[in-house]
């Protein structure tokens, strides 16, 4: 099983987008029992909530279910549990490296898997408001994400 873990600030806006987006895509790929998606947040601040109104509205939009989904803050175990942290932008990869580095486990932006990309960084919508944006960089991130896993663990065979 391909742990992944997406990382973000309070973990209800972006990280938990991520997880249902790439939940999704990994469905929809039928690669449900091969690879695993959780979120968590740097922070505590909004342990235990679901995600972000913004964030709900727009998962409803796309029909992506966010079901179960409640926030939790990132811990040391999650290096042991998890082979990918993905984390959002710059501040929380600092804060990522600063909690454990592990040479096992890959520790990426998010949109360092898009190849060309113009913005490094998914920018807080929690602060900007502007879900849709973020929404149009995770899909992308995370659909280049599922193919370099697909990729790099041979999951599927080529067509």
């Amino acid at each position: 099983m391909i742990n992944v873990l997406f990382v973000c600030l309070g973990n209800i806006c972006r990280s938990p987008m991520a997880e249902a987006v790439f939940r999704d895509k990994v469905k929809k790929s039928g690669l449900e029992n091969e690879i695993h998606v959780d979120s968590a947040g740097v922070g505590h601040w909004h342990v235990g909530s679901i995600p972000h109104e913004g964030t709900r509205e727009l998962l409803d939009r796309k029909n992506i279910s966010y079901q179960g989904m409640k926030a939790r803050q990132i811990t040391e175990k999650d290096w042991d549990q998890f082979d990918y942290l993905i984390v959002m932008d710059e501040n929380n990869l600092h804060d990522v490296k600063v909690i454990r580095e592990e040479e096992d486990v890959v520790i990426e932006k998010l949109m360092e898997f898009v190849p060309d990309v113009q913005t490094i960084d998914v920018p807080d919508p929690y602060f900007t408001g502007n879900f849709d944006h973020v929404f149009q960089l995770v899909d992308q991130g995370c659909e280049h994400l599922l193919e370099k896993i697909i990729k790099d663990h041979q999951l599927k065979e080529e067509l």
